[in-house]
């Protein structure tokens, strides 16, 4: 079974480059839609991103939002996700869902994890209850979701370990990886749509190992290659080392996704070197706590300096939060935010994660934007 025959309906053009970096605009289409790239996808672990409503996903710019096949095996259940319409309907979401495998919790509930070459073993921290993970048994549960794209299973060494433990996690996602896509090529759709397979670029911050990892998955062959791995504890010099080389690796006409990123100061410097997918929880978490991104600065509305300010987060920004409300003032002010915040009430917390997830979206908008002037035909061409 070559690529295009379990990819049917998935396709990824390059419509312009920058001839000064490696900033490229792209053209994504799934079953569920279309995404032009550079794209972030808004977190939503649970099936939901939280507090927030999918009207609002869609009014702030989103295309592609983000679940993790691990913790919806944790609750409720991929079965029970299954039997209520697979996860489109459950999240209400019309459009297209990538899944993460639930392989960085190898990495981030590490004390409970029990790891052998055949899988792990993960007890939920919902229940407690134990859950035997193996390649298949990962593509069997994002079959059961229904999600538009699928991660294998794979080992996320930390930032700062030896290199033996970094060689180890990268056999054992490279056998992982031949399994997952022996697991995906045997089984077909839950829900009728079909779904495509990534590859995950493991390694640490060794070259040799990343150039190993890529030359290994393109021989299994991927629709598409996440870059994982790094945001774990690395230096950034050796993050974007590693970014430069992938990305130099890669072929340019697949997907390149870097995996966990980031600040919106590490959307341009990655997009720059070639990335075209993200996701980040930073924006909605940073959010919901009243830290708030604007296009000079950092704000932590929980600051008393911000009791009194009746001036939106940021003065032509276009989300809920800030737009004009009653008698020609924003919405909900800096000081309307932090009272509800301090006190408490959700609205404070979906308001801040709403202006985050817009300024995000707006941000690769932008980069959309000024990647058109290297359209070959803009009039006809123009894409965002």
């Amino acid at each position: 079974m070559n690529i295009s025959e379990w990819s049917e309906g998935f396709q990824f053009e390059v419509l312009a480059a920058d001839p000064n970096s490696r900033a490229r605009l792209g053209k994504l289409t799934t079953p569920h839609g279309v995404i032009y790239t550079p794209a972030f996808m808004p977190v939503g672990t649970y099936g939901a991103v939280k507090g927030i409503t999918p009207d609002e996903l869609r009014d702030a710019g989103a295309d592609i939002v983000l679940a993790n096949a691990l913790h919806l095996e944790f609750r409720p259940g991929s079965s029970v996700v299954s039997d209520l319409g697979g996860i489109h309907r459950l999240m209400n979401w019309d459009g297209p869902i990538l899944t993460d495998s639930g392989g960085f919790q190898t990495f981030s509930l590490k004390r409970l994890i029990q790891q052998d070459d055949d899988g792990v073993t993960v007890q939920s921290p919902v229940d407690g209850s134990k859950h035997a993970l193996n390649p298949a048994k990962v593509i069997e549960i994002q079959r059961k979701l229904g999600t538009d794209f699928i991660m294998p299973l794979d080992i996320c060494a930390p930032g700062q370990a030896d290199r033996q433990t970094v060689r180890c996690a990268l056999d054992t996602t490279l056998k992982w990886a031949v399994e997952s896509k022996k697991a995906y090529q045997e089984t077909k759709p839950v829900h009728g749509k079909p779904q495509a397979l990534f590859g995950i670029v493991q390694g640490g911050v060794h070259e040799d190992l990343r150039q190993e990892a890529i030359n290994s998955l393109l021989d299994i062959g991927f629709f598409a290659y996440a870059i994982g791995g790094l945001a774990v504890g690395e230096s950034k010099e050796d993050t974007w080392n590693t970014v430069e080389l992938c990305t130099g690796k890669l072929p340019d006409n697949t997907i390149r996704y870097m995996m966990g990123t980031g600040t919106p100061e590490d959307l341009h410097k990655a997009v720059s070197l070639g990335i075209d997918l993200f996701d980040c929880v930073i924006p909605t978490r940073n959010g919901r706590k009243g830290s708030v991104f604007t296009k000079n600065d950092k704000l932590n509305l929980r600051n008393a300096s911000f009791r009194s300010d009746v001036n939106p987060i940021e003065d032509g920004c276009n989300c809920y939060s800030c737009k004009q409300g009653i008698d020609n003032r924003p919405a909900f002010s800096r000081g309307t935010i932090r009272h509800l915040i301090m006190s408490g009430d959700p609205l404070g917390a979906r308001l801040g994660a709403l202006h985050n997830l817009t300024f995000y979206l707006n941000q690769m908008n932008n980069m959309r934007v000024k990647l058109e002037r290297y359209l070959p035909n803009t009039e006809q061409c123009r894409t965002v």
